[in-house]
Protein backbone atom coordinates (compact mmCIF):
# COMPACT_ATOMS: atom_id res chain seq x y z
CA UNK A 1 0.00 0.00 0.00
CA UNK A 2 3.03 2.27 0.21
CA UNK A 3 2.58 3.27 -3.42
CA UNK A 4 -0.60 5.14 -2.36
CA UNK A 5 1.13 7.26 0.26
CA UNK A 6 2.05 10.12 -1.99
CA UNK A 7 2.89 13.27 -0.05
CA UNK A 8 0.52 16.19 -0.37
CA UNK A 9 1.73 19.56 -1.61
CA UNK A 10 4.03 21.24 0.90
CA UNK A 11 2.56 24.00 3.00
CA UNK A 12 -1.14 23.04 2.81
CA UNK A 13 -3.62 20.28 3.51
CA UNK A 14 -4.50 17.84 0.70
CA UNK A 15 -7.41 19.06 -1.40
CA UNK A 16 -10.23 17.16 -3.08
CA UNK A 17 -8.22 17.25 -6.31
CA UNK A 18 -5.13 15.89 -4.52
CA UNK A 19 -7.11 12.99 -3.05
CA UNK A 20 -8.74 12.11 -6.39
CA UNK A 21 -5.27 11.83 -7.91
CA UNK A 22 -4.16 9.19 -5.39
CA UNK A 23 -3.74 5.70 -6.94
CA UNK A 24 -6.18 4.23 -4.43
CA UNK A 25 -8.97 6.36 -5.93
CA UNK A 26 -7.65 6.78 -9.44
CA UNK A 27 -8.38 3.11 -10.08
CA UNK A 28 -12.09 3.84 -9.66
CA UNK A 29 -11.96 6.26 -12.62
CA UNK A 30 -13.23 9.27 -10.67
CA UNK A 31 -15.05 12.01 -12.57
CA UNK A 32 -16.19 15.35 -11.17
CA UNK A 33 -19.71 15.95 -12.47
CA UNK A 34 -20.67 18.98 -10.34
CA UNK A 35 -18.87 21.63 -8.31
CA UNK A 36 -15.69 21.41 -10.39
CA UNK A 37 -14.75 24.93 -9.33
CA UNK A 38 -14.45 23.82 -5.69
CA UNK A 39 -12.12 20.82 -5.94
CA UNK A 40 -9.41 22.95 -4.27
CA UNK A 41 -11.22 22.58 -0.95
CA UNK A 42 -9.02 21.03 1.76
CA UNK A 43 -9.95 17.55 2.98
CA UNK A 44 -9.92 17.32 6.77
CA UNK A 45 -11.08 13.72 7.08
CA UNK A 46 -12.79 10.85 5.20
CA UNK A 47 -16.27 9.60 6.21
CA UNK A 48 -17.90 6.42 4.85
CA UNK A 49 -21.68 6.49 5.21
CA UNK A 50 -24.78 4.63 4.18
CA UNK A 51 -27.07 6.78 6.33
CA UNK A 52 -29.84 9.02 5.05
CA UNK A 53 -28.70 11.82 7.37
CA UNK A 54 -24.86 11.67 7.46
CA UNK A 55 -24.51 15.40 8.09
CA UNK A 56 -25.31 14.92 11.78
CA UNK A 57 -22.02 13.00 12.14
CA UNK A 58 -19.84 15.52 10.29
CA UNK A 59 -17.89 18.59 11.46
CA UNK A 60 -16.86 20.01 8.08
CA UNK A 61 -14.11 19.30 5.60
CA UNK A 62 -14.94 15.62 5.19
CA UNK A 63 -14.74 13.66 1.94
CA UNK A 64 -18.01 11.68 2.09
CA UNK A 65 -17.89 8.21 0.46
CA UNK A 66 -21.13 6.35 -0.34
CA UNK A 67 -22.38 3.55 -2.59
CA UNK A 68 -25.55 5.59 -3.17
CA UNK A 69 -27.74 3.01 -1.41
CA UNK A 70 -29.16 5.44 1.20
CA UNK A 71 -30.03 8.23 -1.23
CA UNK A 72 -33.73 9.21 -1.14
CA UNK A 73 -35.81 8.33 -4.18
CA UNK A 74 -37.63 11.66 -4.42
CA UNK A 75 -35.89 14.84 -5.71
CA UNK A 76 -36.92 16.80 -2.60
CA UNK A 77 -35.24 14.21 -0.38
CA UNK A 78 -32.10 14.35 -2.54
CA UNK A 79 -31.99 18.14 -2.30
CA UNK A 80 -32.38 17.94 1.48
CA UNK A 81 -29.56 15.35 1.67
CA UNK A 82 -27.22 17.64 -0.33
CA UNK A 83 -28.31 20.78 1.54
CA UNK A 84 -27.37 19.19 4.84
CA UNK A 85 -23.94 18.14 3.54
CA UNK A 86 -23.29 21.59 2.11
CA UNK A 87 -24.50 23.31 5.28
CA UNK A 88 -22.09 21.38 7.48
CA UNK A 89 -19.19 22.13 5.10
CA UNK A 90 -18.45 18.75 3.57
CA UNK A 91 -15.50 18.89 1.19
CA UNK A 92 -17.07 16.65 -1.49
CA UNK A 93 -19.48 13.77 -2.07
CA UNK A 94 -18.09 10.64 -3.77
CA UNK A 95 -20.63 8.09 -5.06
CA UNK A 96 -19.99 4.66 -6.59
CA UNK A 97 -21.86 3.86 -9.81
CA UNK A 98 -21.64 0.11 -9.28
CA UNK A 99 -24.52 -1.18 -7.15
CA UNK A 100 -27.60 1.07 -7.10
CA UNK A 101 -26.74 3.54 -9.85
CA UNK A 102 -24.91 3.34 -13.14
CA UNK A 103 -25.23 7.07 -13.84
CA UNK A 104 -25.63 9.86 -11.31
CA UNK A 105 -29.25 10.89 -10.68
CA UNK A 106 -30.11 14.22 -12.31
CA UNK A 107 -31.59 15.47 -9.03
CA UNK A 108 -28.29 14.76 -7.24
CA UNK A 109 -26.22 16.48 -9.92
CA UNK A 110 -28.54 19.49 -9.94
CA UNK A 111 -28.57 19.80 -6.14
CA UNK A 112 -24.76 19.56 -5.88
CA UNK A 113 -24.33 22.09 -8.66
CA UNK A 114 -26.76 24.47 -6.96
CA UNK A 115 -24.91 24.27 -3.62
CA UNK A 116 -21.40 24.23 -5.08
CA UNK A 117 -20.69 20.83 -3.55
CA UNK A 118 -18.21 18.77 -5.61
CA UNK A 119 -19.89 15.52 -6.75
CA UNK A 120 -17.49 12.77 -7.81
CA UNK A 121 -18.58 9.54 -9.47
CA UNK A 122 -16.60 6.29 -9.45
CA UNK A 123 -17.14 4.01 -12.44
CA UNK A 124 -15.40 1.06 -10.75
CA UNK A 125 -15.57 -0.58 -7.39
CA UNK A 126 -13.15 0.97 -4.84
CA UNK A 127 -12.19 -0.29 -1.37
CA UNK A 128 -13.50 2.56 0.80
CA UNK A 129 -11.61 1.30 3.86
CA UNK A 130 -8.33 1.44 1.96
CA UNK A 131 -9.20 4.95 0.73
CA UNK A 132 -9.86 5.99 4.33
CA UNK A 133 -6.59 4.55 5.56
CA UNK A 134 -4.48 6.14 2.82
CA UNK A 135 -6.07 9.57 3.03
CA UNK A 136 -6.01 9.64 6.83
CA UNK A 137 -2.34 8.71 6.77
CA UNK A 138 -1.74 11.55 4.32
CA UNK A 139 -3.71 14.03 6.45
CA UNK A 140 -2.04 13.02 9.70
CA UNK A 141 1.35 13.18 8.06
CA UNK A 142 0.56 16.67 6.82
CA UNK A 143 -0.62 17.75 10.26
CA UNK A 144 2.57 16.45 11.87
CA UNK A 145 4.67 18.24 9.25
CA UNK A 146 2.61 21.41 9.71
CA UNK A 147 3.24 21.24 13.46
CA UNK A 148 6.98 20.87 12.85
CA UNK A 149 6.97 23.83 10.49
CA UNK A 150 4.94 25.92 12.94
CA UNK A 151 7.40 25.08 15.70
CA UNK A 152 10.22 26.08 13.38
CA UNK A 153 8.50 29.43 12.70
CA UNK A 154 8.16 30.12 16.44
CA UNK A 155 11.78 29.21 17.09
CA UNK A 156 13.05 31.35 14.21
CA UNK A 157 11.19 34.47 15.33
CA UNK A 158 12.16 33.91 18.95
CA UNK A 159 15.80 33.84 17.86
CA UNK A 160 15.32 37.04 15.84
CA UNK A 161 13.77 38.79 18.83
CA UNK A 162 16.50 37.68 21.24
CA UNK A 163 19.13 38.84 18.75
CA UNK A 164 17.53 42.28 18.53
CA UNK A 165 16.87 42.00 14.80
CA UNK A 166 15.62 45.11 13.02
CA UNK A 167 12.58 45.35 10.75
CA UNK A 168 14.51 44.54 7.57
CA UNK A 169 15.80 41.25 8.98
CA UNK A 170 12.41 40.32 10.44
CA UNK A 171 10.60 40.93 7.15
CA UNK A 172 13.30 39.12 5.21
CA UNK A 173 12.72 36.07 7.40
CA UNK A 174 8.93 36.31 6.95
CA UNK A 175 9.24 36.57 3.18
CA UNK A 176 11.63 33.63 3.10
CA UNK A 177 9.31 31.41 5.18
CA UNK A 178 6.15 32.26 3.26
CA UNK A 179 7.55 32.77 -0.23
CA UNK A 180 5.42 35.92 -0.43
CA UNK A 181 6.02 39.66 -0.52
CA UNK A 182 5.86 41.22 2.96
CA UNK A 183 5.57 44.98 3.56
CA UNK A 184 5.79 47.07 6.75
CA UNK A 185 3.82 50.33 6.69
CA UNK A 186 3.11 53.05 9.25
CA UNK A 187 -0.21 54.65 10.19
CA UNK A 188 -0.22 57.03 7.23
CA UNK A 189 0.32 54.16 4.78
CA UNK A 190 3.98 54.82 3.97
CA UNK A 191 5.74 51.56 3.07
CA UNK A 192 8.95 51.57 5.12
CA UNK A 193 10.28 48.09 4.37
CA UNK A 194 9.47 45.73 1.49
CA UNK A 195 10.83 42.22 1.04
CA UNK A 196 9.77 40.71 -2.29
CA UNK A 197 11.34 37.27 -2.88
CA UNK A 198 11.64 36.38 -6.54
CA UNK A 199 10.18 39.68 -7.77
CA UNK A 200 10.84 43.41 -7.66
CA UNK A 201 9.73 45.91 -5.04
CA UNK A 202 8.31 48.03 -7.84
CA UNK A 203 5.68 45.44 -8.68
CA UNK A 204 4.59 45.23 -5.04
CA UNK A 205 4.71 48.95 -4.13
CA UNK A 206 3.23 50.59 -7.22
CA UNK A 207 0.42 52.97 -6.18
CA UNK A 208 0.91 51.70 -2.63
CA UNK A 209 -0.90 54.39 -0.62
CA UNK A 210 -4.13 54.20 -2.61
CA UNK A 211 -4.18 50.40 -2.55
CA UNK A 212 -3.41 50.33 1.15
CA UNK A 213 -6.17 52.80 1.99
CA UNK A 214 -8.72 50.55 0.27
CA UNK A 215 -7.67 47.67 2.56
CA UNK A 216 -9.42 47.99 5.93
CA UNK A 217 -7.36 47.84 9.10
CA UNK A 218 -8.02 44.74 11.23
CA UNK A 219 -7.53 44.16 14.96
CA UNK A 220 -5.86 40.80 14.38
CA UNK A 221 -4.31 38.87 11.54
CA UNK A 222 -6.83 38.45 8.76
CA UNK A 223 -7.56 38.86 5.06
CA UNK A 224 -9.23 42.08 3.91
CA UNK A 225 -9.55 44.52 1.03
CA UNK A 226 -10.17 44.15 -2.70
CA UNK A 227 -6.77 42.53 -3.25
CA UNK A 228 -7.28 40.18 -0.28
CA UNK A 229 -4.17 41.19 1.63
CA UNK A 230 -3.29 39.31 4.81
CA UNK A 231 -2.54 41.97 7.45
CA UNK A 232 -1.65 42.13 11.13
CA UNK A 233 -1.31 45.20 13.39
CA UNK A 234 2.03 46.38 14.80
CA UNK A 235 1.81 48.28 18.09
CA UNK A 236 4.02 50.68 20.01
CA UNK A 237 3.49 51.31 23.72
CA UNK A 238 0.00 49.84 23.61
CA UNK A 239 -1.20 51.84 20.60
CA UNK A 240 -1.42 50.92 16.95
CA UNK A 241 1.73 52.07 15.15
CA UNK A 242 1.19 50.51 11.71
CA UNK A 243 0.76 47.09 10.21
CA UNK A 244 2.58 44.34 8.38
CA UNK A 245 1.10 43.14 5.09
CA UNK A 246 1.53 39.85 3.25
CA UNK A 247 0.53 40.07 -0.40
CA UNK A 248 -1.23 37.27 -2.29
CA UNK A 249 0.92 35.04 -4.44
CA UNK A 250 1.07 36.21 -8.05
CA UNK A 251 0.49 34.72 -10.56
CA UNK A 252 -0.26 31.39 -8.84
CA UNK A 253 -2.99 32.90 -6.66
CA UNK A 254 -2.24 30.37 -3.89
CA UNK A 255 -4.64 31.06 -1.02
CA UNK A 256 -3.34 32.00 2.42
CA UNK A 257 -3.13 29.07 4.80
CA UNK A 258 -2.79 28.70 8.57
CA UNK A 259 0.98 28.68 8.28
CA UNK A 260 0.93 32.06 6.51
CA UNK A 261 -1.20 33.46 9.34
CA UNK A 262 1.25 32.09 11.91
CA UNK A 263 4.20 33.65 10.10
CA UNK A 264 2.49 37.03 9.89
CA UNK A 265 1.37 36.96 13.54
CA UNK A 266 4.91 36.18 14.69
CA UNK A 267 6.25 38.86 12.35
CA UNK A 268 3.92 41.44 13.91
CA UNK A 269 4.89 40.32 17.40
CA UNK A 270 8.62 40.51 16.63
CA UNK A 271 8.17 43.98 15.12
CA UNK A 272 6.18 45.18 18.11
CA UNK A 273 8.99 44.10 20.44
CA UNK A 274 11.66 45.52 18.15
CA UNK A 275 9.80 48.84 18.05
CA UNK A 276 10.24 49.08 21.82
CA UNK A 277 13.89 48.04 21.93
CA UNK A 278 15.40 49.86 18.93
CA UNK A 279 15.76 53.61 19.53
CA UNK A 280 16.18 54.69 15.90
CA UNK A 281 12.80 55.52 14.33
CA UNK A 282 12.10 53.12 11.50
CA UNK A 283 11.10 55.99 9.25
CA UNK A 284 14.69 57.24 9.48
CA UNK A 285 16.03 53.79 8.61
CA UNK A 286 13.67 53.58 5.63
CA UNK A 287 14.87 56.97 4.33
CA UNK A 288 18.51 55.95 4.78
CA UNK A 289 18.06 52.69 2.91
CA UNK A 290 16.26 54.27 -0.04
CA UNK A 291 18.78 57.11 -0.28
CA UNK A 292 21.74 54.74 -0.19
CA UNK A 293 20.17 52.53 -2.83
CA UNK A 294 19.58 55.59 -5.03
CA UNK A 295 23.12 56.86 -4.54
CA UNK A 296 24.67 53.46 -5.26
CA UNK A 297 22.12 52.57 -7.97
CA UNK A 298 21.24 49.26 -6.35
CA UNK A 299 17.64 48.96 -7.55
CA UNK A 300 16.97 45.72 -9.44
CA UNK A 301 14.53 47.28 -11.93
CA UNK A 302 13.86 50.85 -13.15
CA UNK A 303 10.41 50.92 -11.58
CA UNK A 304 11.72 49.91 -8.15
CA UNK A 305 13.15 53.35 -7.36
CA UNK A 306 9.97 55.16 -8.35
CA UNK A 307 7.74 52.75 -6.43
CA UNK A 308 9.87 52.86 -3.26
CA UNK A 309 10.16 56.65 -3.25
CA UNK A 310 6.43 57.08 -3.89
CA UNK A 311 5.60 54.53 -1.18
CA UNK A 312 7.45 56.79 1.29
CA UNK A 313 5.25 59.72 0.32
CA UNK A 314 7.55 61.54 -2.11
CA UNK A 315 6.32 62.38 -5.63
CA UNK A 316 8.14 60.15 -8.10
CA UNK A 317 6.67 61.58 -11.31
CA UNK A 318 6.45 65.12 -12.74
CA UNK A 319 9.08 66.45 -10.36
CA UNK A 320 12.69 67.62 -10.35
CA UNK A 321 15.10 66.17 -7.80
CA UNK A 322 18.09 67.85 -6.16
CA UNK A 323 20.71 66.09 -4.05
CA UNK A 324 22.01 67.97 -1.00
CA UNK A 325 24.82 66.84 1.31
CA UNK A 326 25.49 68.20 4.79
CA UNK A 327 28.88 67.27 6.25
CA UNK A 328 28.60 67.54 10.03
CA UNK A 329 31.23 68.63 12.55
CA UNK A 330 33.03 65.75 14.26
CA UNK A 331 31.46 66.47 17.65
CA UNK A 332 27.89 66.54 16.28
CA UNK A 333 25.34 63.93 17.39
CA UNK A 334 24.55 62.80 13.86
CA UNK A 335 21.43 60.80 14.76
CA UNK A 336 19.90 63.75 16.57
CA UNK A 337 20.86 66.10 13.74
CA UNK A 338 19.23 63.74 11.23
CA UNK A 339 15.99 63.62 13.23
CA UNK A 340 15.95 67.42 13.77
CA UNK A 341 16.60 68.16 10.11
CA UNK A 342 13.91 65.79 8.88
CA UNK A 343 11.38 67.12 11.38
CA UNK A 344 12.09 70.76 10.61
CA UNK A 345 12.03 70.25 6.85
CA UNK A 346 8.78 68.29 7.05
CA UNK A 347 7.27 71.08 9.14
CA UNK A 348 8.02 73.56 6.33
CA UNK A 349 6.13 71.40 3.86
CA UNK A 350 9.26 70.37 1.97
CA UNK A 351 9.03 67.03 0.18
CA UNK A 352 12.27 65.34 1.14
CA UNK A 353 14.00 62.14 2.10
CA UNK A 354 16.65 62.63 4.79
CA UNK A 355 19.15 60.01 5.89
CA UNK A 356 22.72 59.41 7.02
CA UNK A 357 24.87 58.26 4.12
CA UNK A 358 27.96 57.85 6.32
CA UNK A 359 28.83 58.54 9.97
CA UNK A 360 29.23 62.29 9.41
CA UNK A 361 27.37 62.95 6.16
CA UNK A 362 23.65 63.62 5.86
CA UNK A 363 21.98 63.17 2.51
CA UNK A 364 18.83 64.99 1.45
CA UNK A 365 16.79 64.25 -1.66
CA UNK A 366 14.57 67.21 -2.45
CA UNK A 367 11.56 66.78 -4.78
CA UNK A 368 10.38 70.00 -6.44
CA UNK A 369 7.69 71.13 -8.79
CA UNK A 370 9.33 71.71 -12.18
CA UNK A 371 8.42 75.40 -12.03
CA UNK A 372 10.02 76.13 -8.63
CA UNK A 373 13.52 77.70 -8.67
CA UNK A 374 15.77 74.99 -7.31
CA UNK A 375 18.38 77.23 -5.68
CA UNK A 376 15.67 78.87 -3.62
CA UNK A 377 14.51 75.47 -2.37
CA UNK A 378 18.07 74.30 -1.66
CA UNK A 379 18.76 77.51 0.26
CA UNK A 380 15.81 76.70 2.54
CA UNK A 381 17.16 73.18 3.08
CA UNK A 382 20.67 74.51 3.69
CA UNK A 383 19.63 77.08 6.30
CA UNK A 384 17.50 74.47 8.04
CA UNK A 385 20.47 72.09 8.06
CA UNK A 386 22.73 74.78 9.52
CA UNK A 387 20.15 75.47 12.22
CA UNK A 388 19.93 71.76 13.03
CA UNK A 389 23.72 71.28 12.96
CA UNK A 390 25.69 74.54 13.28
CA UNK A 391 29.07 74.30 11.62
CA UNK A 392 27.91 71.90 8.91
CA UNK A 393 29.11 72.31 5.33
CA UNK A 394 26.26 72.09 2.83
CA UNK A 395 26.78 71.23 -0.84
CA UNK A 396 24.29 70.63 -3.64
CA UNK A 397 24.27 68.92 -6.99
CA UNK A 398 22.43 70.25 -10.00
CA UNK A 399 18.80 69.18 -10.59
CA UNK A 400 17.89 65.74 -11.96
CA UNK A 401 14.84 65.46 -14.19
CA UNK A 402 14.17 61.85 -13.20
CA UNK A 403 14.95 59.49 -10.34
CA UNK A 404 17.22 57.57 -12.66
CA UNK A 405 19.49 60.67 -12.72
CA UNK A 406 19.52 61.22 -8.94
CA UNK A 407 22.77 59.27 -8.51
CA UNK A 408 24.48 61.78 -10.82
CA UNK A 409 23.21 64.70 -8.69
CA UNK A 410 24.57 63.03 -5.53
CA UNK A 411 27.93 62.39 -7.21
CA UNK A 412 28.12 66.03 -8.20
CA UNK A 413 27.29 67.18 -4.67
CA UNK A 414 29.98 64.83 -3.32
CA UNK A 415 32.57 66.28 -5.71
CA UNK A 416 31.64 69.78 -4.59
CA UNK A 417 32.06 68.65 -0.95
CA UNK A 418 35.48 67.18 -1.74
CA UNK A 419 36.57 70.47 -3.31
CA UNK A 420 35.17 72.71 -0.57
CA UNK A 421 38.29 73.90 1.22
CA UNK A 422 37.96 75.40 4.70
CA UNK A 423 37.13 79.06 4.46
CA UNK A 424 36.04 78.87 0.84
CA UNK A 425 33.92 82.01 0.43
CA UNK A 426 30.26 81.77 -0.56
CA UNK A 427 28.43 84.13 -2.90
CA UNK A 428 26.46 86.77 -1.05
CA UNK A 429 23.08 85.53 0.22
CA UNK A 430 23.88 81.85 -0.26
CA UNK A 431 24.64 79.32 2.49
CA UNK A 432 25.50 76.28 0.37
CA UNK A 433 28.19 75.37 -2.14
CA UNK A 434 27.53 74.23 -5.70
CA UNK A 435 29.65 73.29 -8.68
CA UNK A 436 30.06 76.84 -9.96
CA UNK A 437 31.85 77.82 -6.71
CA UNK A 438 34.72 75.42 -7.32
CA UNK A 439 37.69 77.18 -8.95
CA UNK A 440 41.40 76.41 -8.97
CA UNK A 441 41.65 76.47 -5.19
CA UNK A 442 38.79 74.02 -4.82
CA UNK A 443 40.13 71.77 -7.55
CA UNK A 444 43.53 71.52 -5.87
CA UNK A 445 41.89 70.93 -2.51
CA UNK A 446 39.94 68.02 -3.98
CA UNK A 447 43.18 66.63 -5.47
CA UNK A 448 45.30 67.23 -2.39
CA UNK A 449 45.96 63.51 -1.83
CA UNK A 450 47.22 63.01 -5.38
CA UNK A 451 50.99 62.43 -5.32
CA UNK A 452 51.38 64.44 -8.51
CA UNK A 453 49.92 67.54 -6.84
CA UNK A 454 52.16 67.03 -3.81
CA UNK A 455 55.20 66.61 -6.05
CA UNK A 456 54.31 69.75 -8.00
CA UNK A 457 53.98 71.84 -4.85
CA UNK A 458 57.29 70.58 -3.50
CA UNK A 459 59.17 71.18 -6.76
CA UNK A 460 57.83 74.70 -7.09
CA UNK A 461 58.08 75.91 -3.48
CA UNK A 462 60.22 73.38 -1.57
CA UNK A 463 63.40 75.52 -1.39
CA UNK A 464 61.43 78.53 -0.16
CA UNK A 465 59.61 76.49 2.49
CA UNK A 466 62.93 74.98 3.62
CA UNK A 467 64.52 78.45 3.91
CA UNK A 468 61.65 79.78 6.04
CA UNK A 469 61.84 76.71 8.28
CA UNK A 470 65.66 77.00 8.81
CA UNK A 471 65.93 80.79 9.22
CA UNK A 472 62.57 81.73 10.71
CA UNK A 473 61.77 84.02 7.80
CA UNK A 474 58.37 84.47 6.17
CA UNK A 475 59.23 84.69 2.49
CA UNK A 476 56.24 82.48 1.54
CA UNK A 477 53.89 85.14 2.95
CA UNK A 478 55.68 87.83 0.95
CA UNK A 479 55.34 85.74 -2.22
CA UNK A 480 51.64 85.17 -1.50
CA UNK A 481 50.99 88.87 -1.02
CA UNK A 482 52.83 89.73 -4.22
CA UNK A 483 50.94 87.12 -6.29
CA UNK A 484 47.58 88.09 -4.73
CA UNK A 485 48.34 91.67 -5.81
CA UNK A 486 48.80 90.41 -9.39
CA UNK A 487 52.51 91.37 -9.36
CA UNK A 488 51.98 94.92 -8.07
CA UNK A 489 54.86 95.49 -5.63
CA UNK A 490 53.41 98.71 -4.21
CA UNK A 491 50.09 97.06 -3.35
CA UNK A 492 51.90 94.05 -1.90
CA UNK A 493 54.08 96.29 0.32
CA UNK A 494 51.06 98.25 1.55
CA UNK A 495 49.10 95.06 2.34
CA UNK A 496 52.05 93.59 4.27
CA UNK A 497 52.82 96.84 6.12
CA UNK A 498 56.37 96.85 4.74
CA UNK A 499 58.43 99.35 2.83
CA UNK A 500 58.74 98.89 -0.90
CA UNK A 501 62.51 98.40 -0.59
CA UNK A 502 62.00 95.56 1.88
CA UNK A 503 59.54 93.89 -0.45
CA UNK A 504 61.92 94.36 -3.43
CA UNK A 505 64.77 92.78 -1.45
CA UNK A 506 62.63 89.81 -0.36
CA UNK A 507 61.36 89.21 -3.90
CA UNK A 508 64.95 89.10 -5.21
CA UNK A 509 65.78 86.52 -2.54
CA UNK A 510 62.74 84.49 -3.56
CA UNK A 511 63.78 84.57 -7.23
CA UNK A 512 67.26 83.41 -6.28
CA UNK A 513 66.05 80.56 -4.05
CA UNK A 514 63.49 79.32 -6.57
CA UNK A 515 65.37 80.10 -9.74
CA UNK A 516 62.25 81.85 -11.07
CA UNK A 517 61.56 85.17 -12.81
CA UNK A 518 58.73 86.90 -10.99
CA UNK A 519 58.24 89.28 -13.89
CA UNK A 520 57.04 86.34 -16.00
CA UNK A 521 53.26 86.06 -15.95
CA UNK A 522 53.41 82.33 -16.70
CA UNK A 523 55.85 81.65 -13.87
CA UNK A 524 53.79 83.74 -11.46
CA UNK A 525 50.74 81.61 -12.41
CA UNK A 526 52.67 78.42 -11.75
CA UNK A 527 53.79 79.65 -8.33
CA UNK A 528 50.31 80.85 -7.44
CA UNK A 529 48.90 77.40 -8.26
CA UNK A 530 51.63 75.83 -6.14
CA UNK A 531 50.68 78.06 -3.20
CA UNK A 532 47.04 76.93 -3.48
CA UNK A 533 48.27 73.33 -3.50
CA UNK A 534 50.31 73.95 -0.32
CA UNK A 535 47.25 75.52 1.31
CA UNK A 536 45.19 72.45 0.41
CA UNK A 537 47.84 70.11 1.84
CA UNK A 538 48.03 72.10 5.08
CA UNK A 539 44.26 72.43 5.46
CA UNK A 540 42.48 70.55 8.22
CA UNK A 541 40.74 67.32 7.07
CA UNK A 542 37.38 67.88 5.49
CA UNK A 543 34.43 66.58 7.59
CA UNK A 544 33.58 64.05 4.91
CA UNK A 545 37.16 62.72 4.60
CA UNK A 546 36.79 60.20 7.43
CA UNK A 547 34.06 58.45 5.46
CA UNK A 548 35.76 58.15 2.10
Amino acid sequence: MSENREPGPAGRSPTVADVLALPVLAGGEPRVVAGEEHVDRPVRWVHITELTDPASFLKGGELVLTTGMPLPDDPAGVRRYVDELAAVGAAALVIELVRRYHRPPDALVGACRARGLPLVTLARDVNFLEVTQVVHTLILGHQAEAMRRTQGVHEAFTALTLRGAGPEEVLRAAAGMSGRTVVLEDLVHRALVCEAPGSTAGAALTDWERRSRTTPVTDRAGVSGPEEWLTAPVEYQGERWGRVVMLPAVPSGRAFGPEDVTVLERTAMALTIARLTRPTPWERTAHRNVLRDLVEQRHRAPGDARARVAALGLPAEHARFVAVLADLPAQEDTGAAETRLCGELTATGAQVLVGLLSPTRLGVLLALRPSRPWREAVEQVSRTALDAAPGATVCAGSPAGDLADVARSFREAARVAEATAPGLPLPSGRSFHERSDIGLRGLLFALRDDLRVQDYAERQLGPLLDHDARHGTDLVATLRGYLDAAGNKTVAARSAGLSRETVYQRLRTIERLLGRDLESGEQRTELHAALHAVDALRARPHPGDRDR
